[in-house]
């Protein structure tokens, strides 16, 4: 009944002139992320500092909101958030690997509970395509068990991992169109 959506886009002289761009920025993501692979610790504790510091800058712009409302009741909704995020950015700062073992246990368990949700869900409803969705849910989680019977060890290294796959494959994606976009 309902088919795939085909959209169709149109390249612009100028996004084909530059193609040279694309295809460097996707090799250097490709770089980074096969680095991340390989220095999974240290990309991890890189993350939580990186992560951390986007909490504090949060924190102050949630503080001036806070008083920029004055009066009014969004200054109790305001203040709360920032204290909270405050917090949490400088422990992540100041302890980026028990940070990185905190996420990666929340991690787990949301691939774990997502992923029999998503098992589940599909098996019930066999929707078109509940196959892959099964597949998926089960793939996920697999991953939540896997990490999650290596805790407190795998929060050293599976958020560098993780980030360093997923910038493989925008690398690669970004590859992709610039050679894509060089035939044209």
């Amino acid at each position: 009944m309902f088919g795939p959506i085909e959209v169709i886009v149109q390249a612009t002289p100028e996004l084909i002139h530059h193609w040279g761009w694309f295809l460097a920025f996707g090799i250097v993501l490709l770089v980074l992320g096969i680095a991340a692979v390989v220095r999974s610790v240290t990309a991890t504790v890189a993350s939580m500092v990186f992560f951390g510091w986007l909490l504090v800058f949060g924190s102050i712009a949630e503080f001036v909101t806070a008083f920029m409302v004055g009066k009014w009741a969004g200054f109790f909704l305001h203040m709360p958030i920032a204290i909270l995020f405050g917090v949490a950015g400088i422990l992540m700062i100041t302890r980026p690997v028990i940070s990185a073992e905190s996420v990666t246990l929340l991690m787990s368990v949301f691939f774990l509970v997502g992923g029999l949700y998503q098992l589940i869900a599909s098996l019930w409803t066999h929707l078109p395509g509940w196959g892959w969705h099964a597949l998926n849910g089960a793939l996920a989680s697999i991953m939540g068990v896997l990490v999650l019977v290596q805790w407190p060890v795998s929060g050293l290294w599976v958020i560098g991992l993780f980030i360093g796959i997923d910038l493989i494959f925008y690398g690669w994606a970004w590859i992709a169109l610039a050679l894509n976009l060089h035939k044209m």
